[in-house]
């Protein structure tokens, strides 16, 4: 008279103490233990067919829950815990059809400029030539190339809606830094 082979599945239910007193083991923790035995659990149903009959079945099982375990730990080293949700709210960009939008406010704001405003800035606050330098080349004093940089300055602030303060320029986009920031602190 043969044993009909018990199927695992059956078996797997008398495997549940020793599985959960190995998952304390890892986790040190019985919450955590119980939710480990249930997964390993769930993937030990979902692969049945690849366990081998005959074989150790407590042995397949503690191999899926260690794995489990340890799948767990590397997945929780690239999660951070942000419960409140400030961490992934710095995470935030802003679009880059702001950035062309801006840039374009920029560019018209520019155009309105004297020619002689603009050469300014574009020498001193997009190229960072001193005001020396840019006095050089535009043939003129120091103190006028100041001064237009300083008028140019204002104005391009005026026409933005910003004010010529630094607090409210670094707010700004890039684009329209790149040109009154480093004019006005740069190459003073």
């Amino acid at each position: 008279m043969s044993v009909a082979p018990v199927d695992p599945r059956e078996d797997l239910v008398n495997h549940l103490p020793a599985m959960r007193a190995f998952a304390i083991s890892l986790t040190r923790n019985h919450a955590a233990a119980d939710d480990l035995v249930q997964d390993t659990i769930v993937k030990a149903w979902r692969n049945i067919e690849r366990f081998t009959p005959g074989t150790d079945l407590k042995a397949w099982l503690f191999t899926i829950l260690r794995n489990t375990f340890y799948s767990d730990i590397r997945k929780r080293k690239h999660e951070v815990a942000d419960p409140d949700g400030l961490f992934a709210a710095s995470l935030s960009e802003k679009p880059a059809h702001d950035a062309k939008l801006a840039f374009n406010d920029f560019l018209v704001a520019f155009d309105k400029l004297s020619p002689e405003q603009r050469e300014v800035l574009i020498l001193v606050g997009a190229n960072g030539y001193s005001y020396e330098e840019a006095a050089g080349m535009m043939g003129v004093a120091i103190g006028t190339a100041k001064s237009r940089a300083n008028r140019a300055r204002n104005r391009l602030c005026d026409l933005l809606g910003m004010s010529s303060t630094r607090d409210d320029l670094v707010r700004s986009d890039s684009a329209t830094l790149a040109v009154v920031i480093r004019s006005a602190y740069s190459a003073a």
